[in-house]
């Protein structure tokens, strides 16, 4: 006779193609250990909102997968690492933090065109204050626009020609679920990556004087 079936292990993420394809990785880690999980997708106000990523403020994206966790809508929450405030949650702990994914920024350019290659005035979005800086400080005479979207998105505009090219997140570029990686993707910037870029799951509930 069987036992009593196990509850799911709910586990939070963004909607977006790339979160759930992340979230869905350490499902598989979770299921392989024998423990049946279900994802819950939940929209952050940064998934929301069209307005730049430096105007929203901090947290935007991780805010509300905290909240869910608090209130036990979800038992784990997995969110890339370089999108978490600074500062800890007090009521939060990090679990576990996967393998380390490419850390660089890759070019996604019309025509395979290289960094170097682009003529001055070329379009270049970006969503990072860090990558506008560094791009701006390389003195190519580039025109860096702002841009949202998930990483499908951004290259699209390069594809209509809306953008010269995109510089996103390689590993993001690489994991897009149901994306074809572009050619010119392999490209990597000269731009400094952020220190430490990861997935996370975090478990619920205040932390324990025995655990770190």
């Amino acid at each position: 006779m069987s036992g009593p079936t196990r509850p799911a292990v709910r586990i939070g993420t963004r909607p977006s193609a790339l979160a759930v394809a992340q979230s869905e990785q350490v499902a598989e880690r979770l299921r392989a250990a024998g423990l049946p999980c279900e994802l819950v997708e939940i929209s952050t106000h940064g998934d929301r909102s069209d307005a730049p990523v430096a105007e929203l403020g901090v947290g935007v994206f991780v805010s509300a997968l905290r909240e869910a966790l608090v209130s036990g809508e979800v038992d784990v929450a997995v969110h890339s690492y370089k999108d978490l405030p600074t500062a800890p949650d007090a009521r939060l702990l990090i679990a576990a933090v996967p393998g380390r994914e490419d850390a660089r920024d890759a070019l996604v350019a019309r025509d395979g065109k290289v960094l170097g290659e682009l003529p001055p005035g070329a379009r270049v979005g970006t969503g990072s204050p860090r990558r506008i800086a560094q791009l701006d400080a390389l003195g190519l005479g580039l025109d860096v626009v702002p841009i949202r979207g998930n990483v499908d998105t951004r290259i699209g505009k390069v594809r209509s020609g809306r953008l010269d090219a995109v510089v996103v997140a390689a590993a993001g570029c690489a994991g897009s679920a149901g994306s074809t990686r572009p050619p010119s993707c392999s490209t990597r910037c000269r731009c400094c990556p952020r220190p430490r870029r990861a997935r996370w799951p975090s478990s619920a509930g205040p932390r324990s004087p025995t655990r770190p």
